[in-house]
C-alpha cells in the first residue's frame, strides 16, 4: 500500500512520517496505515482551524487598542502573540502570511512599549535584549522539529526522543540540540549508541543515523557549529 503524506503536514502527520517504516522507532519497523494517516490529518485540520479562529480574535484586540491603553493589556497581548507564533510553527499548510502578520503586530506593540519607556536607558536595553531573543526564538521555530519539541503537548515522548533526533537531517538536528544542555546530550549520545547497535544487529542500514550520532557527539564535546559541519561533511564523504 502506497501512503501519500502531505507536502506541508501538521505535527500529528509529521510524527507519523518520522515513525513510518523506521527501525529506530520499532523492530521490526511498522508502517503507517491509511486510517491513522486520515486521523492525523483530521487532528491537524482541527488544530489549524482552532488556531486561525483565535488569531483572528487577537487581530481584533490589537486593532481595538487605544493610544493610552493600559500597559498590562498591551503586554498581555504581546505575550499571547508570541505564543500564537509558537503554535503556528507546528501547524500544517502555509502559515507564512499569518506569521508575518504576528511579527508586524508585535513590532507595533514593542514600539508603543518603547515610547512608554521614555528616556529610560536601562528599559531600552532590556527591550533590545528581548527583541533579539524573540528573533532568535522565531528563527529556531522555522525548524518543524524544534516547534514539535517545544509544543506544550508534544507528541515526541521521552522514549521517542533519541529515535526522532537520529531520524532528523543535519540542520534540523543542529537546531534541536540547542534546546538541550551538555548533560542531556551526553545521555542521548549514550542511548543513541545502544539503539544503533540493536538496529544494526537486526540487519538495518544505520549509516545516516550514525552521522547524526557523530553530530551529537561533536556537539557534546563543545565543538563549534562550523567544526561540526566540517566533520559531518567529511563523514558523508
Amino acid at each position: 500500500m502506497i501512503i501519500e503524506f502531505s507536502d506541508r503536514p501538521g505535527r500529528h502527520e509529521r510524527h507519523l512520517q518520522r515513525r513510518h517504516n523506521n527501525p529506530l522507532f520499532s523492530l521490526p519497523p511498522r508502517s503507517v496505515n491509511t486510517e491513522r494517516l486520515v486521523e492525523a490529518g483530521h487532528k491537524d485540520d482541527v488544530e489549524r482551524e482552532t488556531f486561525l479562529e483565535g488569531f483572528r480574535q487577537l487581530v481584533k484586540e490589537a486593532a481595538a487598542l487605544k493610544p493610552n491603553e493600559d500597559a498590562e493589556v498591551i503586554l498581555s497581548l504581546k505575550e499571547r502573540l508570541d505564543k500564537a507564533y509558537e503554535e503556528s510553527a507546528c501547524l500544517g499548510g502555509d502559515l507564512a502570511p499569518v506569521q508575518e502578520a504576528i511579527r508586524r503586530l508585535v513590532a507595533v506593540i514593542m514600539a508603543a512599549v518603547r515610547k512608554g519607556a521614555g528616556n529610560d536607558a536601562l528599559a531600552h536595553r532590556e527591550l533590545d535584549d528581548e527583541e533579539q531573543a524573540r528573533a532568535a526564538h522565531f528563527e529556531l521555530l522555522a525548524t518543524p522539529l524544534v516547534a514539535d519539541l517545544l509544543h506544550p503537548e508534544t507528541l515526541i515522548t521521552p522514549e521517542e526522543l533519541v529515535p526522532t533526533l537520529l531520524s532528523a537531517d543535519r540542520n534540523a538536528l543542529a537546531a534541536a540540540l540547542t534546546l538541550f544542555d551538555d548533560d542531556q546530550i551526553a545521555m542521548m549520545v549514550r542511548d543513541a549508541r545502544r539503539l544503533l547497535v540493536k538496529v544494526e544487529l537486526a540487519g538495518h542500514d544505520v549509516a545516516a543515523p550514525r552521522a547524526r550520532l557523530a553530530q551529537m557527539v561533536t556537539r557534546s564535546e563543545g565543538l563549534t557549529p562550523a567544526q561540526m559541519k566540517s566533520m559531518d561533511t567529511d563523514s558523508n564523504g
